[in-house]
């Protein structure tokens, strides 16, 4: 069975009256946490979509390069999404929900920003309230500031990357503290890893840019020192 023949079934699974951020106390454990990373991106790029105003084509290219959506699991992705823009409760109500569901493992809402921010960035331009939304998400996400900026900072192309911020470390670190950072970073993206805690298969590929960037910084890093 599809994760997406999952998800039309959690949303089944709804009683009549009750809003889809009711979900997400149904899928705490897994393999529904799957599901509900999925869903959770989604009606949180649903609730971002808000925040800029409008939904690009490219925003709907970089999720499904994200999800790779069949086209026979389109309808359900869309409900989803539609569901989550009705909605009357707000996304800092999603967004602690989903905090609650992934308390356990925060390494898991990292994996889930950074799916949101890949979306933010599809159309090439970071809206100041898509920099507030994100960063707000990841306040009650209860995400080290270290770890947004590093985000922000590998997605936003304001300026190059810089790779202390990347790693998530000071510039005047101990070279050997930020190899271990680097290590565990290079341990915590590996797919296997990922998918224990709860990222679905069809998102792993999440991964492959965060590998490329974190060895790109520690090569900058260790090659200059």
């Amino acid at each position: 069975m599809s994760i997406w023949s999952r998800i039309s079934e959690a949303i089944a699974a709804l009683t009549s009256g009750e809003g889809l951020s009711a979900v997400f106390d149904r899928l705490r454990s897994p393999p529904e946490r799957s599901v509900a990373f999925t869903i959770a991106v989604i009606a949180l790029s649903a609730k971002m979509a808000k925040a800029d105003g409008l939904v690009t084509r490219d925003e709907v290219t970089a999720f499904r390069e994200v999800f790779q959506i069949a086209q026979a699991d389109e309808a359900g992705a869309a409900k989803v999404f539609n569901l989550a823009r009705q909605d009357m409760a707000g996304f800092e109500d999603y967004a602690t929900r989903i905090a609650g569901m992934f308390a356990d493992d925060i390494s898991a809402l990292g994996d889930l920003m950074e799916g949101l921010f890949h979306i933010a960035m599809a159309d090439g331009v970071y809206h100041p309230n898509e920099d507030a939304f994100l960063e707000r998400v990841a306040e009650i996400f209860g995400l080290p500031d270290t770890d947004f900026k590093s985000l922000r900072n590998r997605f936003v192309p304001d300026a190059a990357p810089d790779p202390y911020t990347v790693l998530g470390v000071a510039a005047d670190t101990p070279m050997h503290e930020i190899r271990k950072v680097w290590r565990q970073m290079v341990r915590d993206t590996h797919p296997d890893r990922m998918m224990a805690r709860g990222v679905p298969e069809e998102a792993i590929k999440l991964a492959e840019k965060r590998m490329v960037d974190i060895n790109r910084a520690w090569e900058e890093i260790n090659g200059g020192a």
